[in-house]
Order: C-alpha cells, then sequence, then structure tokens
C-alpha cells in the first residue's frame, strides 16, 4: 500500500513537502497535483524508477516524458533555448503548457526521444509542484497520469487504482481536469501536438 500526503493546496507543509522528497530520492514513483491534472513523477537520474513510471502509464522509451523544472533557467539547463523561444516560454510560465525543445548534455540520453534527442519541459503553476521542486533541488521527470485513456484528477480514485503500484500519493485535492498543453519548439514555428489547458494563443497558434 503506497503511503498517502494530504498536503494543503495553498500553504504546503514543509515536513511533509521534504518527507515527499526523501521517498523520490529513494527511487519512489508519486502521483502529485499539477496546474492541470495529476501527474506521475520519479527522480531525473533513477532508471529503475523510470521504468517502473512507465510500466504504470503503460507507455515506452518513444513516448516523451517531461521535466518538471522551478523556472526558466532550469530549463534552460536541460534544454536548447535560442532569444525566440526564450520570449515565447516567458510569456508561458509557469502555466499549464509542456513544450518540446532539443535536449541539451545535462539529460541523460535514455530520457531524451531516441531519434529525435529532444525533452518535454514545463513549469508547473502550483504551490505544491514548486515547493517539492524547491525541496528536490531540481527538476522532477513525469507524465500526464492517465490510465486506460482516462485522465485521473480525483485523489481518491489515484489512490483506488494505484495503491499497490506507486509509492507516494500527494493529495492536494481536486485538479483540473485537463493535461497541459503541448507545444513543439524544435521548428521555425511553433507546432501544436496537444490542445489542453494551456491557450496556444500565447504562442501564436
Amino acid at each position: 500500500m503506497s503511503q498517502v500526503f494530504h498536503i494543503h493546496p495553498d500553504n504546503p507543509q514543509g515536513r511533509l513537502v521534504k518527507q515527499a522528497a526523501q521517498i523520490i530520492h529513494g527511487g519512489g514513483v508519486v502521483a502529485l497535483p499539477t496546474d492541470s491534472c495529476y501527474a506521475l513523477a520519479c527522480h531525473l537520474d533513477d532508471k529503475a524508477a523510470v521504468e517502473k513510471l512507465r510500466r504504470i502509464r503503460g507507455i515506452d522509451e518513444k513516448h516523451h516524458l517531461t521535466l518538471l523544472c522551478r523556472d526558466l533557467s532550469e530549463i534552460a539547463e536541460y534544454a536548447r533555448v535560442d532569444n525566440k523561444q526564450f520570449r515565447l516560454l516567458k510569456a508561458a510560465t509557469p502555466g499549464p503548457y509542456a513544450v518540446i525543445l532539443e535536449a541539451t548534455r545535462s539529460v541523460p540520453r535514455r530520457l531524451s526521444h531516441p531519434s529525435r534527442k529532444t525533452i518535454g519541459l514545463r513549469v508547473p503553476e502550483n504551490t505544491i509542484a514548486q515547493a517539492l521542486l524547491a525541496e528536490l533541488g531540481q527538476p522532477l521527470l513525469a507524465t500526464t497520469l492517465i490510465l486506460d485513456d482516462e485522465l485521473l484528477n480525483d485523489p481518491d480514485e489515484i489512490g483506488e487504482r494505484l495503491a499497490k503500484q506507486i509509492d507516494l500519493l500527494i493529495d492536494g485535492g481536486a485538479a483540473p481536469m485537463e493535461p497541459s498543453t503541448v507545444i513543439d519548439l524544435t521548428g521555425e514555428e511553433p507546432v501544436l501536438v496537444r490542445a489542453g489547458r494551456g491557450d496556444p494563443a500565447v504562442f501564436g497558434l
């Protein structure tokens, strides 16, 4: 049975945030709220945890995983960002957007897309997620919590369905029932990959 931490959505309890970070550092896979819906997340550098996350979600290595970052400077460490891309990101972050960019050497090769060498990144506008990222001091590797083509945003249901598969559920209350909007910024012009909660007009789409 996984642990459940009830963390206040506006004033996260520091003690619980610290314990959650310790579980992640120890190889745990967690479910946590974001500004779109709930996500599954794990430590960036833990190969076994990444494989477990993919197995729970039912996805292979060709499926883009997303780095949850604290801010734009952290994005720039893990992805190549030119001036035009930076201006777009500045207008859209933090927020319910995931962007696909060319990965830097800081990203383990097994985490970037195997054929394109790209990575998905986002800066969530969620107090719990931001507190956890600050405590960790590095990004989280994450994927939208979708099971059997169903988006999950109710922590009680997540707890019931994943009790024996994840290590921790961070219950921050119900999250929006929409995934993040995904934008590919690797070409000359932005391309809408998935329409979600974020308005693509921010990227001129």
